[in-house]
């Protein structure tokens, strides 16, 4: 049966497994070498070339998923970011980067585009004028992240495929929130798919790793840097990550159906004075979402009134974890002003929206009741 014609439990779960051909073992074998031979083979194995047994295994289930012909691993998902962007850009280059996205990619253009003679301009808004207004003749390149970090904003991926595809300029997404088993974007026409692996692909808060999928053509421009580049990930982590997705479509399920509960509890709460999370009818994107989402992620963002201090909400927390990264089972939580975005500084905080009141919670898998009465008690503490 091809892969193709599969269901995404049965992809996470039999794609890209290696073959234990000497003790017939259930799961992928673990290959630990970093040195193979090069006389008498078909394939030049070594880790920075990613192509390692366990290496190729994970790629190929990761462009199943992602409904494309190849994929890369790497070793944090900045690494995937910055390669890929690398890999289509040069001095004299052009991209247009929409307003709102992760701190750490953020902080790589600003900082780093202007040591290699890269242009980049942030758009103003998420409409077709405000990314065409933007484009220019030597535009190569359109970045964009749907869902937003951490705002939840939903940028349209069919108007962004048109309007780049009419200039001949690539698409790369970070689809990280969504994650392939919400959204696949080369659905929509985006070229290349890029995720920090730590989070819903990892899952278990135990993995630093960055995925890449897309046609075999751009994944090879990609892999031309990568290999220079060298942010290959280790073999264990390799397997770790592989034996972690196998449970990925049911884990973003049970994400997916927590969190819209505790976004519609959250959005009826008196000391709760925004919710951000696409699947909600009061979002301003919820229909686009809805169009181009299957499942609308257990990724959201809220804001507490100024009755609620929030230093004595988080401390409150027992269930809840006030915690850096995102995604796993376990549920967390983190001000973004003050971690992930910290490194945008508060003027362009501030321009992007995010408050020092705002709090982006990962819903985990618990169960959803004690989640919501470990949030509700976390409340009453920090408004005595």
């Amino acid at each position: 049966m091809k892969s193709k014609k599969l269901g995404k439990n049965t992809i996470c779960t039999h794609v890209g497994e290696v073959e234990d051909s000497q003790f017939k073992g259930a799961i992928s074998p673990l290959f630990m070498s970093n040195s193979y031979a090069y006389e008498g083979v078909d394939v030049l194995r070594y880790p920075r070339y990613f192509n390692t047994p366990n290496q190729e295994g994970l790629c190929k289930k990761i462009a199943t998923l992602e409904k494309t012909e190849a994929g890369l691993i790497f070793g944090s998902g900045m690494a995937a970011v910055s390669t890929s962007l690398l890999a289509f850009l040069k001095k004299g280059d052009h991209v247009v980067v929409q307003n709102t996205i992760y701190g750490g990619a953020y902080n790589f253009i600003v900082k780093e585009f202007p040591k290699y003679g890269i242009e980049f301009d942030f758009t103003n808004g998420f409409s077709e004028e405000d990314f065409t207004s933007k484009i220019k003749d030597n535009t190569k390149v359109i970045y964009v992240e749907t869902p937003s970090n951490p705002l939840m904003k939903i940028t349209d991926l069919k108007m962004i495929s048109r309007i780049a595809k009419e200039k001949g300029i690539v698409t790369l997404i970070d689809n990280t929130f969504a994650s392939p088993i919400n959204q696949t974007p080369v659905d929509f026409g985006i070229d290349v798919m890029i995720h920090s692996a730590t989070k819903y692909l990892g899952g278990h808060s135990d993995i630093c790793a960055g995925a890449v999928a897309a046609s075999e053509e751009h994944i090879k421009k990609i892999w031309d840097v990568a290999i220079n580049l060298g942010g290959s990930l280790s073999e264990y982590a390799v397997w770790m990550l592989e034996r972690s997705m196998k449970t990925l479509a049911i884990r973003v399920k049970a994400h997916n159906r927590n969190a819209r509960k505790i976004a519609k509890w959250l959005d009826k709460n008196d000391l709760v004075t925004k919710v951000y999370y696409p699947g909600l009818k009061s979002h301003p994107d919820y229909k686009l979402a809805k169009s181009q989402m299957k499942g609308f992620t257990g990724m959201l963002s809220f804001e507490l009134a100024t009755t609620v201090n929030p230093s004595k909400f988080l401390k409150s927390l027992r269930l809840i974890k006030p915690s850096m990264s995102l995604a796993g089972v376990e549920s967390t939580i983190l001000e973004p002003a003050i971690a992930s975005h910290a490194l945008l500084g508060k003027e362009e905080r501030k321009k992007q929206g995010i408050s020092e009141e705002l709090l982006r919670l990962s819903v985990g898998i618990e169960d959803r009741k004690d989640i919501i009465e470990d949030l509700n008690q976390a409340f009453k503490e920090a408004t005595k």
